[in-house]
């Protein structure tokens, strides 16, 4: 849409991600006057355009070949001539994507939120150029959201060396990927071209992959990926790649490693994206970390800037973006917004996927802290036993003396819905008891959360 260079706005919102496009549609709703401005064609920031969505709907397509293939006959269903057509896999991907940034668009329409197409820098605290236009309003927000982080010795390409951009395009399986990086993108998108076929190693840094999860929720999660055939290799450190061979070169303890990979995805993480923002000349101050400054209201170093999502400190997550996104709405309409940081959900969407929330068993005791475990196997639910997901555990922790649940960590098919109801009692202060007399449904998946929180008091109904 067009508009007069003169045009001013009660607010302004730079990027259209989950963070940016729901802070602006908050604020229309409360009667603000909004612009949302986003560099790309389509609305939805990376999550929807080449991130969560893409990501999973690859998940989702790469599970469904892997049963046709390997487990539809224990459950006799023959299948003859199972066969990939990736270029299908990749349409029906296209389109969810389209269908959804579509579905953005028409919101943004509905709500009456003027969509600028355009990179946008300020020129003063309150004025935005985009393109040859200015732009103009008492309050911005910064949604700008984060871009895959690169390594010196292994430039993206787009050919042999991957972000996770290209790695959702892949038109054929490689028949050996190394993916540098052990955390949610590089596990996703390594099992999902694991699943279709090819030979995936994962080189992790650090002594584990999944490095937030407590080290029994890794251990069991690691022997499931390689049962899987996934290979992993820990506590190496990558330090280049042979073109000419198509080896991934790495060390670890003084040896050296060679990792076979046709194609290297590097999935060492994210950083902030701001660079052509301008921001000095807005007044806005960096984190040591390149990360933007801010208050416990999300407000910047500029009067009237504010910033959210993946730019400002806390976990790059499209739903704590989201919920940036509505505190900082509301407190610019004068209404009472609130974001619970503490209690951030973070999953991995493999098959087990593994969720967490607040503080996990092995922070809890690194703290100090007197607390009390419960755990469940999935194999002792009959839910889980009839739906093929018999791997994997619910656990729970709670404060000894006041049973409060301080954190949970689920390793299980659909573990990322499974943990909501654990942060919904959190919200309020529960306890374990609370959610341990909570009914379920029977049979479900969501009793092995039930039993864990019995667990806690060591009253578990199907467990020793």
């Amino acid at each position: 849409m067009s508009i007069s260079s003169s045009q001013s706005f009660d607010l302004i919102v730079i990027g259209a991600g989950p963070g940016g496009y729901v802070c602006a549609f908050r604020a229309a709703q409360l009667g603000l006057k909004v612009a949302l401005v986003e560099k790309r064609a389509t609305l939805g920031g990376t999550c929807l355009n080449v991130g969560c969505i893409p990501s999973k709907a690859l998940l989702a397509s790469s599970e469904h070949y892997a049963f046709a293939k390997g487990h539809a006959a224990e459950h006799g269903i023959k299948i003859d001539g199972v066969s990939l057509d990736v270029a299908t896999m990749l349409k029906k991907k296209d389109g969810i994507v389209s269908k959804l940034t579509g579905g953005v668009a028409a919101l943004a329409k509905a709500r009456k939120v003027t969509v600028v197409t355009g990179e946008a820098k300020f020129t003063s605290a309150n004025t935005l150029a985009v393109g040859d236009q200015s732009l103009t309003a008492k309050n911005i927000v910064i949604a700008t959201g984060s871009a895959p982080v690169e390594l010196p010795f292994l430039k993206f390409d787009g050919h042999a060396i991957l972000s996770s951009t290209e790695a959702l395009t892949l038109s054929a399986v490689p028949k050996t990927l190394a993916v540098v990086g052990g955390g949610a993108i590089g596990l996703e998108l390594g099992s999902v071209w694991a699943r279709l076929g090819a030979k995936v190693t994962i080189v992790e840094f650090l002594p584990k992959i999944a490095a937030t999860s407590d080290d029994d929720v890794v251990r069991a999660y690691t022997r499931i990926l390689q049962k899987q055939g996934l290979a992993i290799e820990v506590g190496a450190k990558v330090t280049g790649y042979d073109a000419a061979r198509q080896i991934l070169l790495a060390e670890r303890e003084g040896k050296v490693l060679e990792v076979p990979a046709e194609k290297v995805l590097v999935a060492v993480g994210r950083r902030p994206y701001s660079d052509n923002l301008d921001l000095a000349s807005a007044g806005v101050e960096l984190t040591d970390k390149k990360r933007i400054k801010v208050d416990a209201q999300l407000r910047t170093s500029a009067p009237g800037i504010w910033a959210i999502g993946d730019v400002i400190d806390g976990p790059m997550l499209a739903h704590k973006a989201e919920e940036d996104g509505v505190a900082v709405a509301e407190w610019i309409a004068g209404k009472h917004g609130h974001v619970n940081w503490d209690l951030m959900p973070a999953i991995i969407y493999t098959d087990p996927e593994v969720a967490t929330v607040g503080l996990g068993e092995d922070a809890a005791k690194a703290k100090g802290l007197a607390i009390n475990v419960g755990k469940f196997n999935f194999a002792a639910n009959a839910r889980a036993l009839a739906n093929d997901a018999g791997d994997g555990f619910v656990k729970i922790i709670a404060d000894a003396k006041t049973d409060k649940i301080l954190g949970a960590q689920i390793l299980g098919k659909n573990a990322g819905e499974l943990i909501s109801e654990i942060v919904t009692h959190m919200e309020y202060g529960g306890s374990a008891e609370d959610l341990a007399r909570t009914i379920h449904a029977h049979p479900t998946m969501t009793e092995a959360v039930k039993e864990a929180a019995m667990a806690v008091s060591k009253s578990a109904i199907h467990a020793l």
